[in-house]
């Protein structure tokens, strides 16, 4: 247990910072589970679904085994995203072994010349495909996962593939109200650049949480994500001020207003019923997205959950801006 705790350490001391637009195949932080986007997209304890895994390894347990997911992210503009989960026991001694796929279909674009002459159409997309697993260390409470992921990204002739990994540990004891992981993803390496310039993968090292009230069905949600970067706060170009002199100045964003965009937070109502609640919110992306004369509710997210049988049906509504929206739907189906 010592051992793994010297190597999470020493990754994340080595590990390049980076956050979203300065890196390759960003599409690995999107969400596909209708469960983590309702309860404010970055949720990494979520113990009984099988779409967990993709972004939290030491999730992997018996208790997905044989359970199937299929989901649809209506996401921003033109562009969609598809995915499929399915975990399998292999056997007891060796334990559960998890499968993803991952694709994001960013729609058609106008191929044209130098002249704006159009030559037709052409289309661009990213493709990944993980496998991962878990294990439980002897006679503890600590579990200790990884994933590996083949990545591909296509835009009209130009081609890119890459090879990532995850790593998650996590605390949990069945008769305890707390769950805690620390998760260190898409470290990795891009094989095949697209014109001769090698990008880094998008690193991301989170911290999850989650707490079930004794006497009140609630199960609270809490991430601190980006914990290898610590200034990841952009000023918004909608919060600039002009002084009487006509100079603009930019947002000035203190140390309190950087901290809180690490957060994000949701709380599951009736998690074990056959129909759940859910609601989120993301303090980076309300922070970002915000609009002085308008109130967006930007960062809000919501959603539900339904169970049939061995039938499953998650929705999940996540605001943007007031000019979008997405929305994410799950089928899962459970093959026992």
């Amino acid at each position: 247990m010592r051992n793994i705790l010297i190597v999470l350490f020493l990754i994340s001391s080595v590990v390049y910072p980076q956050v979203g637009g300065e890196s390759v195949y960003n599409f690995l932080n999107l969400t596909s589970s209708p469960r983590q986007a309702a309860l404010g997209g970055k949720t990494l304890t979520l113990l009984d679904d099988v779409n967990q895994p993709i972004y939290n390894p030491s999730m992997i347990s018996s208790d997905i085994d044989n359970q199937l997911a299929i989901n649809y992210v209506n996401y921003l503009a033109d562009i969609s995203l598809i995915s499929a989960s399915y975990a399998h026991l292999v056997n007891r001694n060796f334990g559960t072994l998890h499968s993803n796929i991952s694709y994001l279909n960013y729609g058609d674009f106008i191929s044209s010349d130098e002249e704006g002459n159009e030559l037709g159409s052409f289309k661009a997309y990213d493709l990944s495909f993980s496998i991962g697993y878990a294990y439980n260390f002897k006679n503890s409470d600590f579990y200790f996962g990884g994933n590996v992921k083949f990545i591909n990204s296509v835009i009209e002739n130009f081609s890119s593939m890459g090879l990532g990994m995850d790593l998650g540990l996590l605390y949990y004891n069945e008769y305890k109200p707390y769950t805690l992981t620390l998760v260190v993803r898409n470290m990795g390496y891009q094989i095949k650049e697209y014109d001769e310039v090698r990008e880094k993968l998008p690193l991301e090292i989170d911290f999850g949480t989650s707490y079930k009230l004794e006497n009140v069905p609630i199960t609270w949600h809490f991430t601190l994500d980006n914990l290898q970067q610590w200034n990841i706060a952009v000023s918004n170009p909608s919060n600039e001020t002009t002084s009487i002199d006509g100079e603009t100045s930019n947002e000035k964003i203190s140390i309190f207003d950087n901290a809180i965009r690490h957060i994000s937070f949701g709380a599951e109502l009736f998690p074990e019923k056959g129909f759940n609640l859910r609601f989120g919110y993301n303090f980076r992306r309300s922070k970002e997205l915000f609009l002085t004369d308008k109130r967006t509710f930007a960062g809000f997210t919501a959603g539900f959950g339904i169970k049939l049988n061995k039938l499953k049906f998650n929705y999940a509504f996540s605001k943007y801006h007031p000019a979008a929206n997405s929305s994410t739907f799950s089928l899962l189906v459970n093959l026992n």
